[in-house]
């Protein structure tokens, strides 16, 4: 008797299928100097984002203020499991599935399963917007 694939298995397939094609085509696009990065380009307003602490911007990148007028950003991806991250500290962007814990300063893995960095993403400010972009 042959079974049918269930709906679960189908749309599991088909993420696993588009991953994989999406990943090629990113290598298969970027240039060296871009070190393989790609991702898209999104807008915040420079006074959303809170001072000695961050946002997340559409589970792609973690924005943080350390001090007032001072931007970094990360992608908001866990190299663990490719959870999102979520919370965000005055010290730690923190992701929720297994606790792993990194720097604000530089998206270094501070604890957790984790032991691979958050990977930086491009930050630029004019007239009070912030865009934020593969490195």
């Amino acid at each position: 008797m042959i079974q049918r694939p269930t709906r679960r298995r189908v749309i599991q397939a088909a993420a696993v299928t588009g991953g994989l094609a999406g990943v090629g085509l990113t290598s298969a696009c970027a240039s060296e100097d871009e070190g393989g990065a790609s991702g898209p380009t999104l807008t915040v307003a420079a006074s959303e984002v809170p001072v000695g602490s961050g946002l997340v911007l559409d589970n792609t990148y973690a924005v943080v203020q350390p001090t007032e007028g001072e931007f970094r950003a990360f992608t908001a991806i866990c190299p663990h499991q490719g959870c999102a991250v979520r919370e965000i500290t005055e010290t730690e962007i923190i992701c929720p599935c297994h606790s792993s814990r990194f720097s604000t300063t530089d998206g270094t893995a501070m604890s957790g399963p984790a032991d691979a960095p958050l990977a930086p993403a491009q930050v630029t400010e004019a007239d009070g917007q912030l865009t934020i972009g593969p490195a």
